[in-house]
């Protein structure tokens, strides 16, 4: 037996008078199966085609067809028309929502949804949870001429046809363009729209994510072909006011920051760009001030989000920015580099470089959202490929052994360009990091925690320092080095069996990875590499923190190294005294 909702009771901004309506009329009868697919919401203005090409769509994938607004006028016993003029639009969109929430709960259906029903945040928030939206995009000529005679409709009442829908499109469509699938059907018949439609849905595979879920915030990573192009929608939820300052560098900006200032563009965010020259050489006071500057200067407010598009400089850059204007503004990460994309984008750590070592300036800021697109990875050569791969290899001889298996059998894909390998790997070392990082933040823990991420970043960071930080180096190829050293240094301290160190040194080498001090083409002197350890930021009362490996996959942090034996290792790998 049915009955209605209990009645609403009004709020500062509600009518007194509430739309009764049925439930449990609402939607095919059959029960949800599990796997049985996801909802498909058209959404679009009046015209645009959504109950036509629905209904085909229905039948050619062999799952029922429903329409909103029919759905509404069961549930409430009467026609639209009649609940605009009863009710007002504001209690109309409420029982819309009600409606909508009631069929993405139940079994997949193509679901035609009215013009205004995607306007509604709540209404998107499920439609982004519970099913797939597509955007059916018409010109304005195409629409007049299709709802000419189309008397029914409460807002073509109110004037001209054309002038209508030419204010619906101007406020409309920035928030229909956070649809996950766009398709423009023009003058074509609405079998071809239909065809449109099938191959976007085909070729429309969603992003992958990982939920980053910390105390002081949340957000996701979201991976995936052209993200960039889609970060409009992709970060509208997210944003608090729909403007950003994008920090970018002269090398990255003409590959990557037309296709995001067009995706933002899309959803009516605005958006001003910072350009900074390329390389480790602007993560200094200097080029702080002036971005900082340059923010001051734009009057941006708290509610304005930093992006910083690029790698890992840009990132680091940004976020310490973003981190110290204004006591804190929000702060997205869209790395271009596999490194910066399995690395520094995800965890919140921000700073810039001093003549006394890296990131010694800088503060734990996390990002709202990280866009890790795998279509910027074309664009570079391979050695930044390798470079971003050893930090998804620490991840698996930190402690995630499967993960190294996989790297193993998987890694060469990786660096041959493969979209699909390569998302996998990003998934699977930022879904590791994000473990670490909400275990322990702030790397607050004396013991293992957040700082066993930094196996073989001590070695590393001392070659990079002793370099200059002159890019003749790069941080990911630094790691690859330190690597191998901590797994010397393990077995040299009898925590790590050599078979473990071999088989490190036999994938590192395979792939043309750097592994010894002798591929950076320098010589270098042993005590001087340990001087430069001892002013590394992770000492605690004048000892240096080392992390250490009892086998693949199982780190630890240890106090308690000799110098000697960190001597002894560099000098066995070609350092002099």
């Amino acid at each position: 037996m049915s009955r209605p909702i209990p009645p609403h009771r009004p709020g500062p901004e509600s009518p007194s008078l509430t739309i009764p309506l049925d439930l449990n009329a609402v939607g095919p009868a059959a029960p949800r199966r599990a796997g049985g697919g996801r909802t498909i919401v058209l959404v679009g203005l009046m015209g645009a085609g959504k109950t036509t090409i629905g209904r085909i769509l229905a039948t050619r994938l062999g799952i029922p067809f429903v329409d909103s607004d029919e759905e509404i006028e069961r549930a409430a016993g009467c026609t639209i028309a009649d609940l605009f003029e009863k009710y007002g639009e504001p209690e109309f969109r409420r029982g819309e929502r009600l409606v909508i929430r009631r069929l993405l709960a139940g079994p997949p259906v193509v679901l035609a949804t009215g013009g205004g029903a995607f306007m509604d945040a709540r209404t998107r928030a499920s439609v982004r949870e519970h099913a797939v939206s597509i955007w059916l995009r018409c010109p304005l000529p195409v629409l007049v001429q299709r709802v000419a005679d189309r008397t029914h409709r409460p807002l073509l009442n109110t004037a001209a046809p054309h002038a209508v829908l030419a204010d619906l499109m101007r406020v409309r469509h920035p928030v229909y363009a956070e649809a996950d699938i766009i398709v423009d059907c023009g003058e074509d018949s609405v079998e071809h729209s239909a065809d449109h439609v099938i191959g976007a849905l085909k070729q429309g595979r969603q992003p992958l994510r990982v939920p980053v879920r910390l105390e002081r915030g949340s957000y996701d990573v979201i991976i995936g072909a052209d993200v960039v192009r889609r970060a409009g929608a992709l970060l509208a939820p997210v944003l608090p006011q729909k403007r950003v300052m994008i920090l970018t560098d002269e090398t990255v900006a003409p590959l990557h920051l037309p296709r995001l200032l067009e995706g933002l563009e899309e959803t009516g965010t605005r958006a001003e760009v910072i350009s900074i020259p390329p390389g480790e050489g602007s993560k200094t006071i200097g080029m702080y001030e002036h971005v900082t500057n340059a923010l001051l200067e734009a009057h941006v407010e708290r509610g304005t989000t930093v992006v910083a598009l690029g790698g890992g400089v840009v990132g680091d850059l940004a976020g310490f920015c973003a981190a110290t204007t204004l006591r804190g503004l929000p702060f997205v990460q869209i790395p271009t580099t596999l490194l910066s994309q399995v690395d520094s984008s995800v965890g919140g750590k921000t700073g810039i470089n001093t003549p006394f070592g890296k990131n010694l300036l800088g503060a734990f800021h996390q990002p709202i959202a990280v866009l890790a697109d795998t279509s910027t990875l074309a664009t570079l050569p391979v050695r930044e490929l390798r470079a971003g791969y050893a930090e998804i290899v620490k991840s698996g001889l930190l402690g995630d052994a499967g993960l190294f298996d996989w790297c193993e059998r998987n890694g060469a894909e990786v660096l041959s360009g493969d979209p699909a390998i390569q998302a996998e790997a990003i998934r699977m070392a930022c879904a590791f990091k994000a473990r670490v990082v909400i275990a322990d933040e702030r790397e607050e823990r004396k013991t293992d925690g957040r700082a066993l991420l930094n196996l073989g970043h001590t070695f590393g960071h001392a070659l990079e320092a002793e370099m200059g930080y002159d890019g003749s180096l790069l941080h990911g190829e630094a790691v690859s080095i330190g690597l191998r050293l901590a797994f010397m240094l393990s077995v040299r301290l009898g925590y790590c069996p050599i078979e473990d160190l071999d088989r490190v040194t036999r994938h590192l080498d395979r792939l043309s990875m750097p592994a010894r001090i002798g591929d950076t083409g320098r010589s270098f002197s042993a005590t001087q590499l340990v001087r430069n350890m001892q002013r590394d930021k992770k000492m605690r009362d004048g000892r240096l923190s080392f992390v250490l490996v009892r086998g693949i996959g199982r780190a630890f942090t240890c106090r308690d190294v000799p110098d000697e034996a960190v001597l002894e290792i560099l000098r066995a790998d070609g350092c002099t005294p």
